[in-house]
């Protein structure tokens, strides 16, 4: 454990608790402060509080910060949902929800360990222990289409299409607001969000190109269903540029915001195409529409 005594200063009073934490102990992010709080591990003057609390001048904060986790990747028996399978590679399905690897906050239950113990350990090592077979990511609230790699050979050669933007990516959401075009194209540069450094952002700081084309499959009154293609394969990316041209995707809690009954953003990966690394034969998959998608649709579309 490592404790950490920070007195508020007059210059600070009133800040939120999260934000002074985040501005006062290096290393430590404003989301990270909040999960400190909701532990229990932030005190003001001997008593825990909530992260909406407010500190004043005077004010003696205590922050007590856990030793890091030590991550590991074990098998687990999770049910996959799995289109195509050979002795290379795997095409599967991941619902909403469940995260592609382990990571702080979220050590079990995610595809890696459905995969290792689904695979009994053949799947490539290039991306490490904590991402065996992992060739690209979706978001934890996107579900749909996922190429895994079972060894080397088939790592390379993917990741070789996925560099080269030859790898058939394409999504369909529901987003806000309506469009004045059918269709467009947003290609601008993505990086780490200067002022948050846990978000993505467009920005010409430290950022990699950006590419990604949508047209519009149907208008609502204040929504629109998109169908959607990457060029690029940047983090968030089709979360950040649909927010940055003024039309957030419904539900995204981080770039937009939440909308009820739904956790997180309404985006679907439904088509994947790739050239075999093996047999260099095209192939492509589709994926239905889940559940939580076809009622977002419904209940945007009852209320035009």
């Amino acid at each position: 454990m490592n404790d950490r005594l920070v007195t508020v200063t007059a210059d600070e009073a009133h800040a939120r608790i999260d934000k002074f934490i985040s501005d006062n102990i290096d290393g430590v992010s404003r989301s990270f402060a909040a999960r400190l709080i909701a532990d229990g591990n932030v005190s003001i003057n001997g008593r825990q509080v909530s992260k909406s609390a407010s500190v004043k001048c005077g004010d003696e904060i205590t922050v007590v910060i856990p030793p890091p986790e030590v991550l590991t990747a074990e098998p687990e028996n999770i049910h996959l949902e799995i289109l195509y399978e050979d002795d290379d590679l795997l095409v599967v399905n991941k619902p909403k929800g469940m995260v592609v690897h382990p990571a702080v906050g979220n050590t079990s239950g995610t595809l890696v360990n459905a995969l290792m113990y689904h695979c009994g350990g053949r799947l490539s090592g290039i991306n490490g222990v904590l991402r065996p077979g992992i060739v690209h990511r979706i978001d934890k609230n996107t579900s749909g289409l996922l190429v895994v790699a079972k060894n080397d050979t088939a790592h390379n050669g993917l990741a070789a299409q996925i560099k080269a933007h030859s790898m058939t990516r394409e999504y369909l959401s529901v987003v806000c607001g309506r469009f004045k075009d059918i269709e467009g194209t947003v290609d601008a540069p993505i990086g780490r969000n200067p002022a948050d450094r846990l978000k993505m952002a467009v920005t010409a700081s430290n950022s990699k190109n950006a590419v990604t084309h949508y047209r519009v499959i149907e208008q609502y009154r204040d929504y629109a269903y998109l169908r959607l293609r990457l060029e690029t394969g940047r983090t968030h990316q089709i979360r950040v540029h649909m927010a940055y041209i003024g039309h957030p995707v419904l539900g995204d809690d981080v770039y937009g915001k939440p909308f009820k009954g739904i956790d997180g953003q309404c985006l679907h990966a439904y088509r994947l195409g790739f050239i075999h690394p093996v047999t260099y034969e095209y192939m492509e998959w589709q994926s239905e529409l889940p559940q939580y998608f076809l009622n977002v649709l419904e209940k945007v579309g009852n209320a035009t």
